[in-house]
Parts: C-alpha cells; sequence; structure tokens
C-alpha cells in the first residue's frame, strides 16, 4: 500500500485548545460493541517551525494524561504521529501518513492483547471550527473495527 503524503501546515487547524469528547471500545477486536465515553481537553502547540506538533489531553475521569508528537519529514512529505500517556511513558509505533483535503490517513503496525495488528487513524478537519479522530484496527489488512474516535470542539 502506497502511504499518503501530506504537507507541513496539515495539522495546523488543531493549534490551541479543544474540547474533546471520547468513545472507546470496551473490548478491541472480540466483536464487542460496548462504547464507553468520556471527556478530555486537549492543547496542541507548534515546534521546530511547524515541522513538529505536541499535544497534551488530559483524561480526568480516567486518571490518565497522554501525548501526541508529530513530527513531518520534508523529503517524504510524510507525517509519523506516536503517543505516550501516563500508564506507560514509552513511544508507541507510529502510525505514517498526510492528508488530500480536509482528510488524513495515516497507517502503522503495533500489537493488541499481544497479537500484531495493522493499525488506521482518520483525521477530519470539520466545519464550525470541529475536528474528529478515529483509530481501527485489522488483523489482516482488509477488514476494520473502529475502536476509538474523538470530536473535537472549542471551548467557550
Amino acid at each position: 500500500m502506497e502511504l499518503p503524503t501530506g504537507d507541513v501546515h496539515d495539522f495546523d487547524f488543531l493549534e490551541g485548545e479543544w474540547l474533546v469528547q471520547n468513545r472507546y471500545l470496551r473490548t478491541r477486536l472480540a466483536g464487542d460493541h460496548v462504547w464507553e465515553e468520556f471527556s478530555g481537553r486537549c492543547r496542541l502547540e507548534h515546534r521546530l517551525g511547524g515541522l513538529v506538533n505536541v499535544d497534551e489531553i488530559d483524561f480526568p475521569t480516567r486518571g490518565f494524561t497522554g501525548m501526541t508528537v508529530r513530527l513531518f519529514d520534508v523529503q517524504e512529505r510524510r507525517w509519523s504521529i506516536y503517543w505516550t500517556d501516563t500508564r506507560r511513558t514509552v513511544l508507541g509505533p507510529p502510525v505514517h501518513g498526510g492528508f488530500d483535503g480536509d482528510r488524513g490517513l495515516f497507517f502503522g503496525d503495533d500489537l493488541e492483547g499481544g497479537r500484531p495488528v495493522k493499525v488506521r487513524f482518520i483525521w477530519e478537519r470539520r466545519p464550525g471550527g470541529r475536528a474528529h479522530w478515529e483509530q481501527a484496527f485489522s488483523l489482516d489488512g482488509e477488514r476494520w473495527e473502529t475502536n476509538w474516535v474523538m470530536e473535537f470542539s472549542r471551548p467557550p
């Protein structure tokens, strides 16, 4: 699969403060259909002239804080996105990709419950100063199960 490419300004729309409504699939890749919902607050800042951006998100009802680090490779015209949080504090394997218009696609590999999985992130810039993110896993690269969805809106 050819990974999508993008632009250094792909994530400019995320700069600043956000309220985040989360939906998280309780059990992944097991046919579960029970979603847990919780809120969070996020702030994104650019670094190194926009080649890097960092966001920190607090999940007060979950008792942890997470951080995303996004690095733009100018030669490849592609983003690498890494995640860590206070539960384990290690950088997870990255997903790679970019935006085409208002939609970004990012793919990578990870482990879930000890099994290798394909990972897909979808980012969308939405009208009215909103944004959408979702994560999906696949065991075969063909069928995808969405397991986490975030709806971003600006605080009043």
